[in-house]
């Protein structure tokens, strides 16, 4: 199971993206104790950064990829943080999201799915997280979401 997030994105056809280095006075993730807490990751795709705002020309479906690009990337942040060894990992604590919408816009937790639910299919029953769903005016560079994250490991 050493490799088990690397594999299970394989089988869903995903491959491991590189992690960046962080472009500013922050690191990818911390650990304290058991707790491990994921920087909040932008979406990525072979095309650039996912920009948009939901409910003002970006639709939901884009949204929601959106929402899955950062879940792979909260994910290699993860397999980083445990060196490989997903043995480590306890579970997901929670998923923060951050949806860059237009006033009146309600489909948050919609597109929040996009992550939740890959982190859930990559890490099975360990992977079930509470969440938050948020709607804001901007984010950086103009992506339409972004996801942070909090895992506990075992021990």
């Amino acid at each position: 199971m050493t490799s088990l997030i690397p594999q299970r994105l394989a089988e869903l056809g995903i491959a491991m993206p590189h992690v960046p280095p962080a472009v500013a006075n922050y690191v990818p993730f911390t650990r304290l104790g058991r707790l491990v807490t994921i920087s909040g990751q932008l979406p990525r795709s072979d095309d650039g950064l996912i920009t948009g705002v939901l409910g003002n020309g970006t639709s939901i479906d884009r949204g929601v990829l959106a929402a899955r690009q950062c879940a792979v990337a909260v994910l290699a942040v993860l397999n980083e943080a445990l060196e490989g060894d997903a043995e480590r990992l306890a579970g997901c604590v929670q998923l923060c999201g951050y949806v860059q919408s237009a006033p009146g816009f309600t489909e948050h937790s919609t597109v929040l799915n996009g992550a939740s639910d890959l982190v859930a299919a990559v890490l099975g029953d360990r992977g079930r997280h509470a969440r938050t769903a948020v709607g804001v005016a901007s984010l950086p560079f103009g992506v339409a979401v972004e996801v942070s994250a909090q895992f506990r490991l075992l021990g």
